[in-house]
């Protein structure tokens, strides 16, 4: 750039890959990212839930370590094979400028039609263009002697009603609808 030549103007778009909300977050851009996550994830689909993830994100989940989308992608198909009819919830528990931690529960059932429900919590990191690059997730689950009892949200697409979800945020990730 010669002298006479101004300055490039400074990038004001975000790139195609970035993920809004970005960092810092807010309590509302925080759960906002929360919800993003866990209606990504209900899908099902792993090409479009590595998409929130940076080329190089780092995963623990559980004893298993992963790396990278393409790792990311074969974890989750594994993963939604042997997960039948998978069903997940996720509520906000922290965050920082960058980091947001979250418990969540889910359910699902194997191909002996046993239905299991999963609780845990994750630990997850942002870039500045909001995608995620790094997630830690510590996880439990159970065998449940019942099917779901998650029976209003047993179908992921559609949307939950803000008295069901703070129903089952007041339950502590209890799930069981009012009333039961």
């Amino acid at each position: 750039m010669s002298e006479s030549e101004p300055a490039a103007e400074p990038a004001t778009e975000a790139p195609a890959e970035a993920r809004p909300p970005f960092p810092p977050f807010t309590a509302e851009t925080a759960a906002q990212k929360v919800q993003g996550a866990e209606d990504a994830w209900n899908t099902r689909d792993p090409q479009k839930v590595a998409l929130a993830y940076t080329p190089d994100s780092v995963w623990r989940n559980r004893d298993e370590f992963v790396t990278g989308r393409d790792e990311i992608v074969a974890f989750l198909t594994r993963k939604w094979e042997r997960e039948c009819d998978y069903v997940l919830r996720k509520s906000l528990w922290s965050f920082t400028d960058d980091r947001i931690a979250v418990r969540f529960q889910y359910e699902w059932h194997d191909a002996d039609e046993q239905w299991w429900r999963s609780y845990g919590n994750e630990l997850w990191e942002f870039t500045d263009i909001g995608l995620m690059a790094r997630r830690e997730a510590s996880i439990n689950e159970t065998m449940s002697p019942s099917p779901r009892r998650i029976d209003e949200f047993l179908d992921p697409a559609l949307p939950r009603s803000a008295e069901s979800t703070s129903t089952w945020v007041r339950r502590g990730l209890s799930l069981i609808p009012s009333g039961s």
